[in-house]
């Protein structure tokens, strides 16, 4: 199997929290990569000195402020992108909150607001991203941040309805394929769980149980979106799990 990006050089891809963490780190890859990335957040300061750090001639990355909670602002980005940038080759669905509390004490604001980013927030991404690709016949690769709270509940300290929300992104990937697959789309999706990654994410108790543990770098999850979008168009990877050779999970 031979590796390369150069299918995607000047392409456009499309970022969700972009303005931190494991967003930040997967919008500088791919413009260091070639491609044009229209960033989405909500703190657009943070976008604009992201943009400033790119030294790709080729690549760029264009600041978009936009809560994935509120579906206008998400479709007000697409139409944007559509605009001024073209078709979208690529979508990230980086953006994601936390629990906060438990099932015990919870707050149901508090689980509408996870549920309202981690889930519905990506559906809607992800449908205007297959729009775009479908009426530009553009063969893309939908790539769903996820976590091996995904796959397996961990004791972790006040996650409340986290990990059910990043269940919902595993079920939704494999309902895309299938949807994908039924309309015989070459469009590529890939669920991507890591485990800890020392971003603002992650909660200050958690952090503590993993301090004298390997813990993930934002930069290593850029890696692994590289080496997935690096795949010939007839490969699918499509769950990949990352996560420390040492870890206390």
């Amino acid at each position: 199997m031979v590796l390369s990006m150069d299918r995607w050089a000047g392409k456009v891809a499309v970022v969700t929290g972009a303005s931190s963490g494991i967003g930040a780190a997967v919008a500088l890859r791919l413009a260091e990569q070639g491609l044009r990335v229209a960033a989405l957040a909500r703190r657009k300061d943070r976008l604009e000195e992201l943009a400033k750090k790119i030294s790709s001639k080729e690549g760029k990355i264009h600041p978009i402020k936009a809560d994935v909670s509120k579906e206008e602002d998400v479709l007000n980005a697409f139409k944007w992108i559509k605009q001024n940038l073209g078709p979208v080759q690529v979508l990230v669905n980086n953006a994601g909150i936390g629990g906060n509390g438990s099932l015990l004490n919870g707050d149901a604001d508090d689980w509408a607001d996870v549920f309202r980013v981690n889930v519905l927030g990506l559906c809607v991404a992800t449908r205007e991203a297959v729009k775009s690709m479908r009426e530009n016949h553009v063969d893309g690769h939908i790539i769903h941040i996820n976590s091996i709270c995904g796959h397996q509940i961990f004791n972790f300290p006040e996650s409340s309805v986290y990990p059910a929300s990043k269940y919902a992104v595993t079920a939704l990937a494999e309902t895309l394929r299938v949807e994908l697959n039924a309309l015989k789309l070459k469009i590529k999706i890939t669920s991507l769980s890591p485990g800890a990654v020392d971003t603002e994410i992650i909660l200050q108790n958690l952090k503590k149980i993993l301090e004298e543990k390997q813990i993930l770098d934002s930069e290593d999850i850029a890696d692994a979106i590289v080496y997935v979008l690096s795949t010939p168009p007839h490969v699918q990877i499509q769950e990949l799990t990352i996560r420390p050779v040492v870890e206390a999970l």
